[in-house]
């Protein structure tokens, strides 16, 4: 059975509401899980409480402070965050922190700016072993989303985590942000799928959900599963229409 995680910054969201009150109504639509991105802005006393009372679990958060970790000199405070990032991930059940490189730096050589974020992942390694929390560096497209950001390429993220060279460390693989960039999952995954961690989805044109657009998401879906990924989806798209039948309906677009 694959495993769906609704993102609660986009999906059961309403206006005024709390992050529990999402979390209760991404139970009663269906769902086993969620992820959202920060967790330093969030009430996660609350939040614990909601886990408990409807028995969802939590895929993944983003690991804070999110500065550029192509900037050797953010490491220190980085890897401080990470260590608070990995207690919260821990306090709630999370087996995955998202990473974001940062932004291409003016001026700086990009075989520098690897280096750094290479180093940096390495030390942070050293913080994740034993914990039982894995980090997923996410690249991202740079044609519509995020422009100017360092790492656009599945490849390069692949190649980086190979240079890491430690089980802590992989990547998050978002289809959508891969087709943006005209990559073929099938290609750029092909033999490597062990260093994924965590897969999102969205449409494409409009980030918006499955089956909306024009990416073939169900077969690429289908290709990771074939061949051995065995984690979370997680469902980040903003959504044309709320509520859970909508949900419901983008996920059977993903079963094929």
């Amino acid at each position: 059975m694959r495993r769906y995680s609704a993102c609660i910054e986009w999906l059961f969201a309403e206006k005024g509401d709390s992050f529990p009150d999402r979390i209760r109504r991404a139970h009663a639509g269906g769902l086993t899980a969620i992820e959202f991105w920060r967790w330093t802005d969030k009430d996660l006393d609350a939040i614990e409480a909601a886990l408990k009372e409807t028995g969802l679990a939590v895929t993944s958060l983003v690991a804070e402070p999110m500065i550029a970790l192509t900037d050797a000199g953010n490491r220190q405070a980085w890897l401080k965050g990470l260590a608070e990032s990995v207690a919260a991930a821990k306090r709630l059940g999370a087996p995955v922190l998202i990473a974001q490189a940062g932004d291409d730096l003016p001026g700086v050589p990009r075989q520098e700016q690897r280096r750094a974020l290479t180093e940096t992942l390495k030390s942070g390694a050293d913080i994740l072993a034993g914990s039982g929390v894995r980090l997923g560096v996410e690249p991202l497209n740079i044609r519509i989303d995020h422009v100017g950001y360092f790492l656009d390429s599945t490849r390069e993220g692949l190649d980086i985590v190979d240079d890491v060279a430690r089980p802590e460390i992989g990547i998050v693989y978002d289809i959508y942000h891969s087709a943006v960039m005209d990559e073929r999952t099938e290609e750029v995954l092909d033999g490597r799928l062990d260093r994924v961690f965590h897969v999102h989805v969205a449409d494409h044109p409009g980030r918006n959900e499955p089956g909306s657009r024009g990416i073939d998401l169900a077969h690429r879906l289908g290709w990771i599963f074939a061949n051995g990924y065995d984690g979370a989806v997680g469902l980040e798209y903003r959504p044309i229409r709320a509520g859970a039948d909508a949900v419901r309906a983008a996920i059977a677009s993903l079963d094929g």
